[in-house]
């Protein structure tokens, strides 16, 4: 009996054993492959970071399994890559196994050991291979003694393009790194749809069907943007850029991501031949950021030759000025593809010598606004110009005959056309202007209209000025009572040329669309501006740590009443920060005002501003290069919106780093703009008689003669970039009896091939030296004393993000150095303004 019960209890466990096992095996991850450790199909192969996982799938259980990598906590699968794509294992083979082959290869086998795919690469030490799956979802197959990789999965992508991975080409191996769709949803197989990056000058993405056929283009790339894609101008900071090595050939998208982060993205292209950003924050669902083709006019050529589609317009299609339907009969079916033709020939076309006649009429260019360049542009080399701006561009295009249209982009430079012009896309914003070539009699035409239009408005003009004029008379005699009022009033307002650019700036945007805090809730949450929640004190007043019954944290600007801003800079920092939306700008959750009371409240940043940081001995080594790098990068995107890429242009004026705040991923955000300026139309240059900001990161010419532009912004970011490379402050840093500012210092280091010595000592060893020298580089460019010596942000930018050659800083002429005993307040207290308590001294060297 006890016997019995014995084999009873044997045989439970050996079942409880057997289950057990298979239920390890199921759930078995291993981090590698080698020739003795294959990957089976009740394993997978985990990522260090445990985000991305390789295994074996069945897409919507069908019969067919998949080596494949997904995101490994997503629940359906989302797959990244496929490896056999076209040669599925089926369910059946119970037992196919990928594995490190004899010949050193990644095989996958079937239950019969048939090779279905292989990585086919040539291996030295063909039993040392060993594969992983990094961290960023790559599939990489490495030598495992000499650690060389041998081959990997982000160089054959398939419909899935993640950060790190090789999206382009290469003219010197004749490679292409495309992205190539799934037939369907549930069939990974290849399908209709690939997307490639053009050889082109410069390139741009193209989504092709069936192998050649445009489907979708990018428009050509503007070295931080597409032209074509309206939205990157005004999304945050972008995490894509373009890579051209004229030493190996290769010309590449990169799309940059930081794992560490809790989010995740990828650009997927898909079986119906759309291309998605998509990303996923921590715990959330994923959501498409952007996508294209979305609507009719994003189809490739959809109004044929000389036409031009805008969505907002019905019909959609119409002819360019100067041009009418090939065909009426199908232009009024809504058949668009046959477009448009000349209707004047041109005076180019008439001469048989190929260039522009004297005699008759010449041609001229009409002006078409806010447009994707088409297709077909040629990249117009500098040299051929006699200057890089668009008038250059504009007269080369004059002087030869076979050029129809030409438009100058910045960014690129000068693009010319000679072909028909197909696949023009109107935007209502950030499109670019392509002049047309036309011949004089379609000019002259729009020329008549237009002078008829100005007389009209002139006699309306001068009738408006008549009524006005009675009406002024009768409101001044009216007004006199109101006098004495009206000039206590005036007397209130600063009178500077700031305050008069805000008070028009104030007049267009008014400030009833911004969060009104009640002042009692502001002494509730401050605590009664307790100092022990006092954050900061700033040139202009104090910041205070507040929390809302809702528990989100505030922080709030206290403007003192003896400050130097006024009501009108109030407002304009206030209108202004409202309006600005940016990854990389603070952002004003509204404002108060009550009696001589003004505050503005804010996002609260915990870990306050940069200065907290790069200029305390403890702080700064809490700051890696990887940190201080993203800082850098960010804020340049930050300037990038608020120069060129914002509604509107706007010159920060005060740029140093106690205004750079942290978030609680040390990303940065630019603040306070009080005394920011908003440059209207085409002004690129501003004198005034109200200097202010702060000496150390002020340029020699604002200084010194009252003159800012971009160009001081960029000095300013320029000294940022030094103070975070260095730890130093510009303005109390002296070395030794050489008389060298920071500036100086740096670019003596430099030159001399010792930058190396300038980056702080507390990053010793973990930091990458060529982008430490790379930022030192960037840095001494954005400083050099002529503003035209420097460059614009966008290209800053550019310079930051790519390994291409940069041009050579000039010796810096002026310096700033401490200079207790000299009050610069006091020398000239109404040109100059100081917000901070070091006063420094500039000077020529």
């Amino acid at each position: 009996m006890f016997a019995k019960g014995r084999d009873f209890w044997a045989l439970v466990f050996s079942v409880v054993l057997l289950f057990y096992s298979f239920l390890s095996c199921y759930c078995d991850a291993i981090y590698n492959i080698t020739s003795s450790q294959a990957l089976s199909q009740l394993q997978t192969l985990v990522s260090p970071n445990q985000i991305f996982e390789l295994g074996f799938f069945s897409p919507n259980n069908s019969a067919n399994q998949y080596v494949g990598i997904w995101y490994k906590n997503d629940s359906p699968l989302k797959v990244v890559w496929v490896a056999n794509r076209e040669n599925p294992v089926t369910v059946k083979d119970s037992s196919p196994s990928l594995t490190i082959g004899s010949n050193g290869n990644l095989d996958l086998l079937d239950g019969n050991r048939n090779s279905v795919w292989s990585s086919k690469v040539s291996v030295r030490s063909s039993n040392s291979s060993v594969a992983i799956l990094s961290e960023d979802g790559n599939l990489v197959l490495k030598d495992g003694i000499s650690g060389q990789e041998l081959w990997h999965s982000f160089q054959h992508p398939g419909d899935t393009f993640l950060p790190g991975a090789v999206f382009g080409f290469n003219v010197k191996t004749g490679e292409r790194f495309e992205m190539t769709s799934w037939k369907s949803d549930t069939d990974p197989s290849l399908g209709n749809f690939t997307a490639e990056i053009s050889q082109q000058r410069p390139p741009e993405i193209f989504i092709r069907v069936d192998g050649s056929k445009p489907h979708w283009r990018s428009g050509p790339w503007a070295k931080s943007k597409f032209t074509g894609i309206p939205d990157m101008n005004t999304r945050y900071q972008s995490p894509f850029s373009l890579e051209e090595s004229a030493l190996t050939g290769l010309t590449q998208l990169n799309f940059n991501w930081d794992y560490n982060s809790s989010d995740v993205g990828n650009v997927l292209l898909t079986s119906g031949g759309v291309l998605k950003a998509v990303g996923k924050a921590k715990g959330g669902d994923w959501f498409t950021d952007w996508e294209a083709p979305v609507n009719q006019c994003d189809v490739y050529g959809v109004c044929g030759p000389f036409g031009v589609c805008k969505d907002s317009e019905s019909p959609i299609c119409n002819c360019l000025k100067g041009f009418e339907p090939k065909s009426v009969a199908e232009w009024s079916k809504g058949n668009w593809t046959g477009g448009c033709v000349r209707r004047n020939q041109l005076l180019c076309d008439k001469n048989t010598t190929g260039l522009a006649s004297q005699r008759g009429k010449q041609d001229g260019f009409w002006k078409i606004g806010n447009v994707k360049p088409p297709d077909f542009y040629e990249y117009v080399n500098p040299v051929e110009l006699d200057h890089v701006d668009r008038d250059s561009c504009q007269n080369w295009c004059l002087n030869n005959c076979s050029c129809i249209a030409y438009s100058y982009v910045e960014g690129i430079g000068c693009l010319a056309w000679f072909k028909s012009l197909i696949d023009i896309q109107g935007f209502t914003h950030n499109g670019e202007d392509l002049f047309l070539r036309l011949a004089h009699a379609e000019l002259v035409g729009g020329q008549k209209v237009k002078k008829i239009i100005i007389s009209l408005v002139t006699i309306s003009i001068v009738g408006t000025i008549v009524i006005a004029v009675i009406c002024l008379c009768r409101w001044r005699a009216k007004r006199k009572g109101n006098t004495k009022e009206t000039t206590e009033h005036t007397e209130m307002m600063p009178s500077s040329d700031s305050s008069r650019d805000t008070l028009q700036f104030s007049k267009q945007h008014d400030t009833s669309e911004i969060p009104i805090f009640d002042f009692t809730t502001i002494l509730d949450v401050t605590n009664h501006f307790s100092p022990a929640n006092k954050l900061g004190q700033g040139g202009f007043g104090s910041v205070y740590k507040g929390k809302l019954q809702d528990g989100k944290e505030i922080a709030v600007k206290r403007l003192s009443s003896s400050s130097g801003q006024g009501i009108e800079e109030f407002k304009n920092e206030m209108i202004l920060i409202s309006k600005l939306q940016h990854r990389n700008l603070v952002r004003l959750l509204g404002y108060c005002i009550e009696k001589e009371e003004k505050l503005l409240v804010y996002e609260f940043m915990p870990n306050k501003s940069l200065d907290n940081f790069i200029f305390d001995p403890r702080g700064r080594a809490q700051l890696n290069w990887v940190t201080r790098l993203n800082i850098i990068h960010g804020v340049a995107r930050g300037l990038v919106y608020l120069h060129r890429d914002s509604f509107l242009r706007v010159i920060h004026r005060d740029l140093k780093v106690s205004n750079i705040l942290l978030d609680e991923k040390m990303n940065p955000k630019i603040s306070d703009f009080g005394l920011a300026r908003i440059f209207q139309g085409t002004v690129d240059l501003v004198n005034t008689q109200r200097v202010v900001g702060t000496l150390g990161y002020m340029s020699p010419e604002y200084a010194m003669g009252g003159i800012f532009s971009e160009k001081s912004d960029v000095f300013s970011f320029g000294v940022l970039i030094l103070e975070i490379v260095s730890s130093k402050k510009n303005t109390n840093f002296y070395y030794y009896d050489q008389h060298l500012g920071l500036i100086s210092y740096a670019w003596q280091l430099w030159n001399e091939s010792r930058g190396q010595d300038f980056v702080d000592d507390a990053l010793a060893g973990s930091y990458s030296i060529s982008e430490a020298i790379r930022c030192i580089h960037v840095g001494l460019l954005c400083v050099q004393d002529h503003p035209a010596d420097r460059p614009i942000m966008s290209d800053v930018v550019f310079m930051l993000s790519n390994e291409t050659n940069l041009p050579q800083p000039k010796q810096p002429i002026f310096t700033f150095r401490s200079s207790p005993k000299f009050d610069l307040q006091s020398q000239n207290d109404s040109k100059i303004s100081v917000n901070e308590a070091s006063i420094s001294l500039i000077e020529a060297r």
